[in-house]
């Protein structure tokens, strides 16, 4: 309880679902405090909230997309870090799976730390509020299942996922 009033109950689940079972815990308070991409659970939360910030944006413009429309032309999506964060996106149901067969919640708290430091590269090199339309709607789509995925990971490990931060 104490922790959980120290650090908070997201910092606190992630960090312990973070380990193996069988490894020594070694809790960096400092680190669960902090507000910075050092701080993994802050860093996939913030990439949850980026994806839901551009979204914001993109309907403020008129431009509407919900996970059930049809999707943009995937075939866009010709990048060398779109291709990658599709594949990652493809390991999520096998790695879920055997996370849950092995109880070892560890593997999804890293995939997901792994895919919010793909997703921030390419949010840092590449827009999505552009004027091809195509392009765009390709990476919206990207983007809402990257948003997905960070969602539904977040939530398995109890951990919310905020629409701002």
């Amino acid at each position: 309880r104490d922790l959980i009033d120290e650090v908070g109950r997201d910092a606190t689940r992630f960090f312990l679902a973070a380990r193996r079972v069988d490894s020594q815990l070694t809790f960096d308070i400092d680190l669960a405090r902090s507000q910075t991409n050092e701080n993994p659970v802050y860093y996939i939360q913030y990439a949850h909230a980026r994806i839901c910030s551009v979204l914001r944006r993109l309907e403020q413009e008129g431009v509407s997309r919900g996970f059930h429309e049809n999707l943009g032309d995937l075939s866009l999506l010709t990048l060398d870090q779109e291709k990658d964060l599709a594949n990652q996106l493809a390991q999520y149901p096998e790695l879920v799976e055997v996370s849950a067969r092995l109880r070892e919640p560890h593997h999804i708290s890293n995939y997901l730390r792994e895919l919010a430091g793909q997703f921030h590269t390419y949010y840092n090199a590449h827009k999505v509020l552009i004027e091809d339309t195509a392009v765009r709607d390709a990476r919206v789509s990207l983007y809402l299942a990257i948003r997905q995925v960070i969602a539904n990971g977040l939530a398995l490990l109890a951990v919310s996922a905020p629409e701002e931060m």
